[in-house]
Parts: structure tokens; sequence; C-alpha cells
């Protein structure tokens, strides 16, 4: 089973739940299924959060074009750190 981990710093919790609840249904088209969002206890401005993917491959390259155009609309966007994990 493949997973993303995400983190995000210098956001508000509430923030990035909002945009994941608003992005679930386009996620959900790429194979991406939130399992879990966490703000870090000790860094209340960092935001991890856990998807199950279908396709890592697929998900890695959707992620790269998504953040790429996000990029080019505004440079200054937060993006998170993405790590893709594979289960042994």
């Amino acid at each position: 089973m493949a997973h993303v981990l995400a983190k995000l710093t210098g956001v508000k919790l509430a923030d990035v739940k909002q945009q994941l609840e608003k992005d679930a249904a386009d996620h959900a088209e790429q194979g991406m299924v939130l399992e879990h969002l966490w703000q870090n206890a000790e860094a209340p401005g960092e935001v991890l959060f856990l998807f199950q993917v279908d396709d890592l491959d697929h998900c890695r390259q959707r992620i790269r074009k998504v953040h790429a155009q996000a990029r080019q609309d505004n440079p200054d966007m937060p993006l998170p750190d993405m790590t893709f994990l594979e289960g042994a």
C-alpha cells in the first residue's frame, strides 16, 4: 500500500483542513484518500497530512504538475514537502 506524507510550515490547521475538504473530490478522482491530518504539538505552524494512494507514480506526477502550476500562479504560495512512501 502506498502513501504520501505532506508537511506544510507557517500555516494554520483550520486553513489546511478547509483546503483539503475543498479538494477532496479531485483527490478522490486521482486515487488519493486522506487518512490523517495532524498539527505538530511542539510547532503549531506545522501541519502534516497523510494520503493513501492507489498509484504512487500517477500521484507523484499529478502533484508535481499541480505544484508547478501553483508556483507559476503564485511563487510565494506555501506548498507542502511531499514524501512518497511504498509499503513493504
